[in-house]
């Protein structure tokens, strides 16, 4: 059992539900207090048949980023779900799920504290610091099954981890993390953002859909609409953590989505799975 001071407190599903309602994901909340990883509960249940489902947890004790690093989860201090869908999309276009899953969050950011956010190409979700450097206070894992004979999407579990109370963070994430609450100055609930998150995914995922179906018509498309955001897609000097590591300008994002690097010796390079960060 967890000390006293660390009992989260309880989730209030039907108050998420009364603000869903209408989405997809209305009706299909799941609470646990505690699990390894939300995105393996999503991921069993996808195996097992389940349409959609939304995985909320007060806490991970195993929960996990892209690249396989883990994903600090402090009991009840921060959002820690996982979203299941199964879009009608191509497995290659499994990275724009990333994509509308940060533009879902910062949407939610936005709608709930009223600050601006970046997001660092592909899944990172920054906040600017008075030094002028950044720190990532949420990340995105998407996982993902593909029809073995059409090359089609099966499923998709979108995992989010958001920090919205942290007051502190362990020796060796201080530097590097951070919280709405330490940067806006204000307690955030988990249940007024997860709303905010799901109805504003749910917009997203409408969009891409119009997308692919060709009936967009008023909106850029995904990946445009993420080169809006994130000050990452161009003009920024990165060091790139693949194929021994390289460095450049970033040139804005591939028809797929991948990120685009400017070399200094004119080469242009595609980030395919490397860490980006400021050089």
């Amino acid at each position: 059992m967890l000390p006293i001071h660390l009992v989260p407190p309880s989730f209030n599903i039907a108050a998420v539900e009364a603000a869903i309602a209408g989405t997809a994901f209305a009706g299909h909340i799941h609470h646990v207090a505690s699990t390894p990883s939300t995105n393996t509960l999503a991921l069993a249940a996808a195996a097992s048949g389940a349409p959609t489902g939304v995985w909320v947890a007060d806490e991970q004790t195993a929960g996990r980023g892209r690249g396989g690093h883990t994903w600090h989860s402090a009991p009840g201090e921060g959002l820690y779900v996982s979203i299941l869908v199964r879009p009608e999309l191509s497995g290659s276009d499994t990275l724009k799920l990333s994509f509308a899953a940060g533009l879902a969050a910062s949407r939610a950011v936005a709608g709930v504290c009223n600050h601006i956010t970046d997001i660092r190409w592909p899944n990172d979700l920054m906040i600017d610091q008075p030094d002028g450097s950044q720190r990532k206070f949420g990340g995105i894992l998407t996982e993902s099954s593909i029809e073995g004979g059409t090359g089609a999407l099966a499923y998709a579990v979108i995992g989010i981890g958001i920090n919205l109370n942290q007051r502190e963070f362990p020796p060796d994430l201080r530097s590097l993390a951070t919280s709405l609450l330490i940067d806006f100055g204000q307690r955030v609930s988990r249940e007024r953002f997860l709303a905010k998150l799901l109805t504003s995914l749910q917009s997203e995922l409408d969009l891409l859909d119009q997308e692919v179906r060709g009936t967009l018509s008023d909106a850029p498309v995904i990946i445009e609409r993420f080169e809006n955001i994130s000050s990452w897609s161009r003009n920024r000097r990165v060091h790139v953590e693949e194929d021994g590591g390289y460095s450049g300008i970033t040139a804005g994002l591939d028809r797929n989505g991948l990120l685009l690097v400017l070399q200094d010796d004119g080469i242009v390079r595609t980030v395919r799975h490397g860490g980006v960060r400021n050089l």
